[in-house]
């Protein structure tokens, strides 16, 4: 039996140690919030109860994404994973750059991918039964709006298909977001709690979907799927209006920052408030210098090249990246 590979992904700081030594360390690799939620003290029964469904997780999280039906899952991963096994084999597109494993998870289950630029991707969707973007795209932060989306949407459920749109990072700016549409058919919506709320280790996401499909996705990924601790986490955070409204804000100045930043040395930077891209076309060396500096980001040097570089926790990192930028000289 062949095990498939896994695809890489930020946050892995055990290959930055095996591979530059034990720095002062700073993962700015994985594009999430520095700001963790701060977590509450959990019951006991939290960690001693098997986890069943919580109506209070659904409501709470229903009423922060505005969306009519929700299936709560450990993490968008679980989702993207299972979802391509409700389907028959089918053409799947996908706006590329993005998120690897929206690719890589319908090609395992069989279906036929096609990957296609985001300005190409309205323009190829009659050649799709299933088509999947990311808004605001992880890495390059491109965006799609409301109107456009659920056109497409309506497109392909006209004909028994279905739009997935991955929302993981459209918490600070949600204006584009299109969960309060995910009741009408041909149209699933994913949601992410690790990266605003800054706890990627929860491991909590949601699908919003129309009942049936949520079902079904129910069903395909078996019982007790969120923890009981991250049960209690997420209703606590996806509840605390006051704590999202402050984070937007402080999220959004800060990525102003790091753009600007940029910037002062010459580099063209897009994305968004949690993280900067730096398209490159041979991004290794970059990254090797950053690391050589104690400093993480994601590489991207296959259907992207580039650098991402998410927000630096405290003022010490951010003098690090500074000085950092401020010495490298391009290979001439």
């Amino acid at each position: 039996m062949t095990i498939p590979s896994l695809l890489p992904h930020g946050g892995n700081l055990a290959d930055a140690r095996r591979r530059y030594g034990d720095l002062d360390w700073v993962d700015l690799s994985a594009g999430l919030s520095p700001y963790a939620y701060p977590v509450p003290s959990l019951a006991a029964d939290a960690w001693q109860r098997l986890p069943e469904a919580d109506p209070a997780l659904t409501a709470v999280a229903s009423r922060y994404y505005g969306a009519p039906s929700l299936l709560p899952v450990a993490g968008t991963q679980a989702a993207i994973h299972a979802l391509p096994r409700l389907f028959a084999p089918c053409r799947v597109l996908v706006a590329s750059p993005t998120y690897g494993e929206h690719a890589h998870g319908w090609q395992l289950a069989g279906h036929r991918v096609e990957t296609v630029s985001f300005a190409g991707f309205g323009d190829a969707l009659d050649r799709a039964d299933i088509a999947i973007l990311c808004n605001p795209n992880n890495p390059t932060g491109e965006r799609t709006g409301r109107k456009e989306l659920l056109a497409w949407a309506d497109a392909l459920a006209a004909r028994g298909g279905v739009l997935v749109v991955d929302e993981a990072f459209a918490d600070v700016d949600p204006a584009q977001s299109v969960a309060a549409n995910s009741d009408r058919p041909g149209l699933v919506v994913l949601r992410s709690v690790g990266k605003f709320f800054g706890l990627a280790g929860l491991r909590l996401g949601f699908v919003a979907a129309p009942p049936a499909l949520l079902a079904r996705l129910a069903a395909e990924i078996g019982p007790w799927t969120v923890s009981g601790p991250a049960q209690a986490i997420g209703r606590a955070a996806l509840a605390d209006s006051r704590w999202q409204q402050a984070t937007r804000a402080r999220l959004t100045a800060d990525g102003e920052r790091l753009h600007a930043l940029f910037t002062r040395h010459g580099c063209q930077t897009r994305g968004t408030a949690l993280f900067a891209w730096w398209p490159q076309t041979d991004p290794a060396d970059l990254h090797a210098h950053f690391a050589r500096h104690g400093l993480w980001l994601r590489l991207f040097d296959n259907a992207a090249r580039g650098l991402r570089c998410g927000l630096p926790p405290d003022e010490t990192a951010w003098q690090r990246l500074t000085d950092a930028l401020a010495s490298y000289e391009a290979p001439r």
